[in-house]
């Protein structure tokens, strides 16, 4: 029983550690001394030996020499009340968040499993359903903190997911500025996302550099091909620049200009090549053009203010025209032919004006040549032998006819004006 005698404590220590106890418990230990109930939790026999009682009955824990019975027991009380103590501290952490269950459960049952030893004296029966009541109690938490883990790993690896299947679609993607731009962000998510095991983390990251590395690789592809697509549209550029600058100073107006206009859609169908140098090269063909152009205005000016003023000796042409005697044929058809050709020898007028000025012009010589054709055809009636008979006939039946008149020979009068009607008919059919 030496194995169980413990030191007697200083009264500077004892007085230090009752404080303690008080703190945690209050004023149990008082209470307990006063009230006489340390003896029904421990005794000490007449040789020193301390016993502690439990359900199933007593059992020694250690042995006192160092003063009277009661300081002996008083001593094991405190010993157990430190033991209390741990528990008290361990049903307080348990409920206390973000503290780890498993370290109380094995504080816990180290507490548990030193209870059949511990040198104390106390009710070491509701000791050990405080420890199994922490025990179940780390036991509910770890079952939540699973179920807890669980949900915020099932969220973690549904949005890992999400973003990994963004990734997959940015790596199809041909918006290359803005996909590269995700890329970058997208990558900070994930990490910023929280972790789950380092297996699935590390497949799911492998994914996204995946993506990220085919959207590279076509980013890289496209932009090459788009270097070369450039270049080519920089030389036949330079090209078509070549050739209007060969072209400016020609003054075949009408075909330079449809020229120029194919060189455009030339312009348009070579594509584009770097910006700087494309808006370079559109400068330089604008300017040819310009000057091309330039040209050609001043020359359709010129143009134009000569032939407005034809159109003005023209319009003069045609007043002269309309003047002609329409009666005095041959002399009006003469001066018509002199107009005619001065009319030629003018030239051109503006195109708005020239249909409507030559139809006037025609529609005078179409009047005077059908004045013409009518006179015409009356002398060639008149000179008919046919109508001067008719005639001849009929100016010998109005005088017979007056005659008949004068007589008062009715019927002699009839047949004269019958013979009259029949003979002016036929005149002037023939005239006709």
């Amino acid at each position: 029983m030496s194995g169980y005698v413990a030191a007697v404590p200083s009264a500077a220590n004892a007085c230090k550690n009752d404080r303690k106890r008080q703190s945690i418990f209050g004023n149990t230990m008082s209470d307990r001394s006063e009230s006489g109930q340390a003896s029904a939790w421990g005794r000490v026999a007449e040789d020193g030996t301390v016993f502690v009682r439990t359900a199933s009955g007593e059992r020694a824990v250690g042995s006192w020499r160092a003063g009277s019975p009661s300081e002996g027991l008083a001593h094991f009380e405190r010993r157990y009340d430190d033991l209390s103590a741990e528990v008290v501290l361990l049903e307080r952490r348990l409920t206390l968040s973000g503290v780890d269950p498993g370290g109380i459960a094995g504080s816990a049952r180290r507490l548990l499993d030193s209870l059949d030893s511990a040198a104390v004296v106390g009710d070491l029966d509701a000791l050990r359903a405080r420890l199994e009541t922490v025990l179940a109690g780390t036991e509910e938490r770890r079952t939540v903190l699973a179920a807890e883990r669980a949900e915020r790993t099932a969220r973690i690896a549904a949005a890992k997911e999400e973003l990994v299947a963004e990734a997959e679609r940015l790596g199809r993607s041909s918006e290359w500025k803005t996909a590269g731009e995700r890329f970058r962000t997208l990558a900070e998510e994930f990490r910023a996302v929280g972790s789950l095991d380092k297996r699935t983390d590390s497949a799911l990251w492998r994914r996204i550099t995946g993506a990220r590395e085919e959207f590279t690789r076509r980013r890289t592809a496209h932009f090459a091909a788009l270097d070369t697509q450039r270049a080519r549209s920089r030389e036949r550029k330079e090209a078509i620049i070549a050739e209007a600058e060969a072209l400016v100073e020609s003054s075949d107006w009408a075909g330079t200009t449809a020229r120029y206009r194919a060189l455009l859609a030339d312009w348009k169908a070579a594509g584009r090549a770097a910006k700087d140098v494309d808006d370079a090269l559109w400068n330089r063909f604008r300017e040819v053009q310009d000057v091309f152009f330039s040209r050609r205005n001043a020359a359709n000016a010129e143009r134009d203010a000569e032939l407005r003023d034809n159109q003005v000796q023209k319009e003069k042409l045609l007043a002269e025209a309309s003047a002609l005697d329409p009666t005095d044929t041959e002399r009006s058809l003469r001066r018509l032919r002199e107009l005619q050709d001065r009319w030629d020898e003018i030239g051109r007028v503006p195109r708005e004006t020239a249909g409507t000025l030559e139809r006037q012009m025609a529609a005078i010589g179409d009047r005077l040549r059908e004045a013409a054709d009518a006179r015409w055809a009356q002398r060639s009636i008149a000179a008919s032998p046919f109508v001067t008979r008719l005639r001849e006939s009929v100016a010998k039946l109005e005088a017979k006819l007056a005659r008949a008149q004068a007589a008062g020979r009715t019927k002699e009068i009839a047949e004269t004006e019958a013979a009259l009607a029949t003979q002016r008919a036929w005149l002037a059919q023939a005239e006709n």
